[in-house]
């Protein structure tokens, strides 16, 4: 045991370490993984009604149960947030008002009407996202001519090209194909009701600059080339399309394994002339089903599922408390995770066309987009658990093939950083581009110096990449994670394990995690600092972020207060069946726009926290 914590503090955070070892091989799936719900907001449950309704589908019962968990998620003011405790969001709140609408809730009832009274004062449907019209489009509520246009003829440009699908991240060009045959064909349905009551009192403010008006210019006439487009292009446009969309149906129905690009490429597929009941969307369907929750809470959907992540954080988890190798628990995980690698090629052949497919997915089945992020940390788990080496080979070549210039990873494509595609009328909601991030780039870092490459080229220029990008303040921006916290929590063990645990960087960070250390002991970071620098580091404690702090505390070798403060706190607020109980959201899909409470997280990041600190796990 390390003597980083007083003696009676130690035996508490080792009973406590105990508990949540047993309850986490409990909790192993027979096959060997792991996977907890992955909660988002009630966009992902309102859009499958509006789907379903589109296509004629819609099961009463389910539109019940549905609406049960939608109004379950209401706040008091009668709008709806896009994370637990943070703020009213107009979008979100039009999407759940129309969805209670289909499911036969009155409008004059109490909740209602202050969702209507919300939704006005807050600018009414003339100021909600894109995103939003376009389904308020479909249900014939709005109209498609007053929504930004995206022309299929996109699929045809070159991958070079400045808008080309390809310069979009992967999330976004899966949606945007789909997209831009319903803008081309602009279907519709209608709904016995009108939504008036949801018109703003004053018109949205808008950006006039020079660029802003300059692409209002292009959409304009996009429009007007809508009106008389080129028929022998557009029906090119259209059938590549289809092929594309087609090409990247996953084995498990989905499209990306992510809700956007799956209801809108079974929209797409549906006007595009596929039946319900064929082949293609009888698998889709079959896929949500597996990705829907329905208990006494009401029915909702898993925007998407993360067991190969889950399951290589929980292995991680395993072997820092302890676990040994041998154990059946680590043997079964590891050969699940071994048995994930991807040996196809994706769209990531645009950018790398010469790298050997390998890299795992996020999914169970992802197999057009492995992503950097999972391939660190699967390796990572899979070297720690002696397994699968010449798997590992593999995917290690891929994923440092994957580098972006500058010396930084990105998720799922390599320089993915175009800045132009964020400026189109289009793209109002969510990240875009999938330029490196310091997260992604610190696994990367942390597994080459676990594979005794921290002076290799790619190794030191992820170093330099992780140097440059540190704030001021001392903390690192945490892209799919909530968020300075979640950064310095990733970083600082990476440059640790790469033998900077003294460099200033590192002393930087720690300085700044102890600024930040609440007074319960435990560390929170609101979501809100994705907008608001002011809630950098600040926000309720929960058990994941604590769990990060004190893993970026133990590589940087710190003992004393604050780690012993912040240990008392995840053993003090240990639920007694081993586990911590965490309503916050600490993932991320789209900083600003969409955020993720991953259920495992409150409990694998503890164990490796606590796992490092008492039982002396990897520093």
């Amino acid at each position: 045991m390390t003597q980083l914590l007083s003696e009676a503090r130690a035996a508490g955070a080792e009973q406590a370490l105990e508990r949540a070892v047993d309850w986490l091989i409990r909790d192993q799936h027979p096959d060997g993984w792991w996977k907890g719900e992955l909660e988002t907001n009630v966009t992902i449950e309102a859009e499958d009604v509006f789907m379903r309704v589109f296509l004629g589908n819609a099961d009463r019962g389910e539109l019940a149960r549905t609406a049960r968990w939608i109004r379950s998620k209401q706040r008091s003011d009668g709008s709806w947030a896009t994370f637990y405790g943070g703020p009213a969001d107009l979008s979100t709140s039009v999407e759940a008002y129309v969805a209670l609408r289909i499911a036969g809730d009155d409008p004059e009832a109490e909740h209602m009407r202050a969702a209507a009274a919300f939704v006005r004062e807050a600018g009414g449907l003339e100021a909600t996202r894109v995103f939003t019209r376009m389904w308020l489009a479909l249900l014939g509520l709005w109209s498609w001519d007053d929504v930004p246009m995206l022309p299929p003829e996109l699929v045809l440009l070159p991958s070079r090209a400045p808008f080309s699908i390809y310069s979009f991240a992967c999330w976004a060009r899966q949606t945007i194909v789909p997209l831009s045959v319903c803008c081309a064909l602009q279907p519709s349905t209608s709904v016995p009701f009108g939504i008036e009551e949801l018109r703003g009192y004053r018109a949205p403010s808008r950006d006039e600059g020079a660029v802003a008006r300059a692409f209002d210019a292009v959409d304009r006439a996009l429009h007007r080339y809508e009106r008389r487009p080129l028929a022998p292009l557009r029906r090119r446009a259209l059938r590549r399309a289809e092929q594309w969309i087609l090409a990247r149906q996953e084995a498990d129905g989905s499209w990306g394994g992510i809700q956007p690009p799956w209801v809108w490429s079974v929209i797409a597929l549906r006007i595009l002339g596929h039946q319900l009941d064929g082949p293609v969307l009888r698998k889709a369907f079959e896929g949500f089903a597996s990705f829907t929750v329905d208990d006494e809470h009401g029915r909702r959907l898993e925007a998407c599922q993360s067991p190969v992540w889950d399951t290589a954080l929980a292995l991680i988890a395993l072997l820092d408390a302890g676990v040994a190798t041998g154990d059946d628990a680590v043997e079964r995980a590891a050969r699940w995770l071994a048995g994930r690698e991807v040996r196809i090629r994706g769209d990531w052949t645009v950018r790398r066309p010469e790298l050997e497919p390998s890299g795992f997915p996020f999914e169970f089945a992802n197999d057009n987009y492995p992503d950097v992020d999972d391939t660190a940390v699967v390796v990572l788990a899979l070297r720690r658990a002696v397994h699968a080496d010449e798997v590992c080979e593999r995917a290690l070549r891929w994923a440092v093939g994957m580098q972006s210039k500058g010396g930084g990873w990105g998720a799922f494509d390599a320089d993915n950083t175009s800045r132009l595609c964020a400026l189109l009328p289009f793209c109002d909601f969510g990240a875009v581009t999938d330029p490196p991030s310091a997260d992604v780039t610190a696994h990367m870092v942390e597994l080459l110096a676990y594979e005794g490459r921290a002076h290799s080229p790619a190794a030191r220029a992820g170093i330099e990449y992780l140097l440059r990008e540190q704030e001021s303040d001392g903390s690192w921006f945490g892209r799919w994670g909530a968020n300075h916290v979640y950064g310095v929590g990733a970083v600082v063990p990476a440059l640790a394990a790469a033998g900077l645990r003294d460099h200033p960087s590192v002393r930087r960070a720690v300085r700044w995690l102890s600024s930040v250390q609440n007074p319960d002991g435990g560390f929170g970071e609101d979501l809100r600092s994705y907008r608001d620098v002011r809630w950098r580091g600040r926000g309720a404690s929960t058990a994941s972020q604590t769990a990060w702090a004190l893993l970026a505390l133990h590589a940087a070798g710190e003992t004393g207060p604050v780690v012993d403060r912040a240990v008392r706190f995840l053993v003090e607020t240990q639920l007694p069946d081993g586990t911590w109980d965490e309503p916050e959201y600490t993932g991320t899909g789209f900083p600003g726009d969409f955020y993720l409470n991953y259920h495992l997280y409150r409990h694998v990041f503890p164990v490796m926290a606590l796992g490092r600190i008492v039982r002396g796990g990897a520093r």
